[in-house]
């Protein structure tokens, strides 16, 4: 199997696992989340964001340990059994590729948007064939467009924040301070109760999805465990800052049930404080999020395949690299998603096919959650009962209290979208398509097992 190249620096692993929290499920999927839970919404980002904190300082404790590209399929290879890392790490791989052909499709929505003339098969035909372009070219320039676009959010987010919070205290032009009137005054701080907050919920954890891809680029940093450690020590503040700030400042300046709020809550917010051409400016901000998903996309699938190729769980073709030590077969197989939403944007309509393929992988990252926080506590165990904890540089806070609390939330989030009749498509389809990947994983194991029991023989 060839070599990985090492030439991502701190500071663009950094600002990868900053583009990973900030996606276009921020600027506009939040709206569905305020409209569900009100103002209550913000208990729902809170939850959701502890748990994620959780997720990522078990997941880091696992790649300070062992920094692997394959992360955490790796890691359940290892703790599991070959079974988990090929369901966890086929599952992965096949999410981020449904990402991005939604992120092909969205992009060039946007596109003809602000560009009419374009037809939308070619705009999503050329970002799908660029960015596939950037990530061929080598890890450094994946690294560096990543950077960038993480950059472009982080600043977006950033004004956006300082005007909310000038506004809320009535420091924004002619603008009065709203008070208290948009959280308690329009139903109450709950209108809809604690269910639509456990609900709303299920919206909100996808849209923390990307934030463990840090640990995926690992493997191909110039200090692997140093950068982990540091990226994932400011995930706590980027998840406060970024996400409930800002969803605080919507729902603060801002009536929950309005239109406006629902289609676009930053554009709304902006809207109202009187931006002019707030509509292109927020089409732009999201054409980058999305361009940026599309990149680490094609970036995540790919290094997941080339990792699973190595422990023989994938083709031997997607380990391959170039001499500048990119898995080119794997770059390809990621992007054909890409490729083939391109075709079918042009020839036929896409809504059956890609409603399907939305639906199941919607709740992936619920899935993959469960799965890294298993192989935590197993290797954890496994650990203390071998060597003891003494040479674990970066432990999970309060083990094991706190790793059974986040399987029990976990759980009861997949439990509330079995029930949610909106989100209960998605979830089976999910739970059919995780049943589909745990038994070609013991397929696969039985496989691997008896070639190396061959093996042994014949020696």
């Amino acid at each position: 199997m060839s070599e990985l190249n090492h030439a991502l620096s701190t500071r663009q692993l950094s600002m990868i696992a900053i583009g990973g929290v900030i996606g276009a499920g921020l600027f506009v999927g939040s709206g569905k989340a305020i409209k569900t839970a009100g103002p209550g919404v913000l208990i729902a980002y809170v939850v959701a964001g502890v748990v994620v904190v959780l997720v990522m300082r078990m997941l880091a404790e696992l790649a300070v340990a062992s920094p692997d590209t394959g992360s955490f399929a790796t890691y359940a290879t290892r703790e599991l059994g070959p079974w988990a890392g090929i369901t966890i790490g086929w599952l992965y791989a096949y999410q981020w590729c449904v990402i991005i052909g939604f992120e092909a499709i969205t992009g060039a929505a946007i596109t003809i948007k602000l560009v009419p003339s374009i037809p939308s098969w070619l705009a999503a035909l050329l970002f799908t064939s660029t960015l596939t372009a950037v990530n061929l070219v080598s890890v450094r320039s994946f690294g560096r467009f990543e950077f960038w676009f993480a950059m472009i959010k982080v600043c977006a987010i950033a004004l956006f924040i300082a005007l909310g919070v000038s506004a809320i205290l009535g420091l924004f032009g002619d603008h009065p301070a709203p008070g208290m009137s948009n959280l308690t005054g329009q139903g109450g701080f709950l209108p809809n109760g604690w269910g639509a907050v456990l609900t709303a919920m299920t919206v909100v954890f996808l849209s923390f999805f990307g934030t463990e891809m840090v640990t995926v680029a690992a493997g191909e940093a110039q200090h692997p465990e140093d950068a982990v450690r540091k990226s994932m020590r400011s995930v706590v503040w980027r998840i406060l800052v970024f996400y409930i700030g800002s969803i605080l400042v919507v729902v603060t300046l801002l009536p929950w049930n309005s239109a406006e709020v629902t289609a676009s809550p930053y554009a709304a917010v902006l809207g109202e404080l009187g931006f002019p051409a707030v509509g292109v400016v927020m089409d732009l901000i999201v054409l980058t999020a999305v361009l940026s998903c599309l990149n680490s996309g094609v970036y995540a699938s790919s290094r997941m395949l080339y990792s699973m190729a190595g422990r023989r769980e994938a083709p031997p073709v997607f380990g391959r690299t170039n001499r500048r030590g990119v898995p080119v077969g794997a770059v390809l197989a990621s992007s054909s998603m890409g490729f083939a939403t391109v075709v079918a944007n042009y020839f036929l309509p896409t809504e059956t096919v890609f409603t399907f393929l939305i639906d199941s992988s919607g709740a992936v990252a619920l899935i993959v959650y469960l799965w890294i926080t298993a192989t935590q506590i197993r290797g954890r165990l496994r650990v203390r009962r071998e060597d003891g904890e003494a040479g674990l540089s970066l432990r999970m806070w309060a083990f094991p209290v706190l790793s059974l609390l986040v399987v029990v939330v976990l759980a009861a989030v997949v439990v509330a979208m079995l029930v949610n009749e909106s989100s209960r498509t998605s979830m089976l389809l999910t739970l059919l398509v995780t049943a589909v990947a745990i038994g070609a994983g013991v397929v696969q194991q039985r496989r691997l097992r008896s070639a190396a029991a061959v093996g042994r023989a014949g020696g």
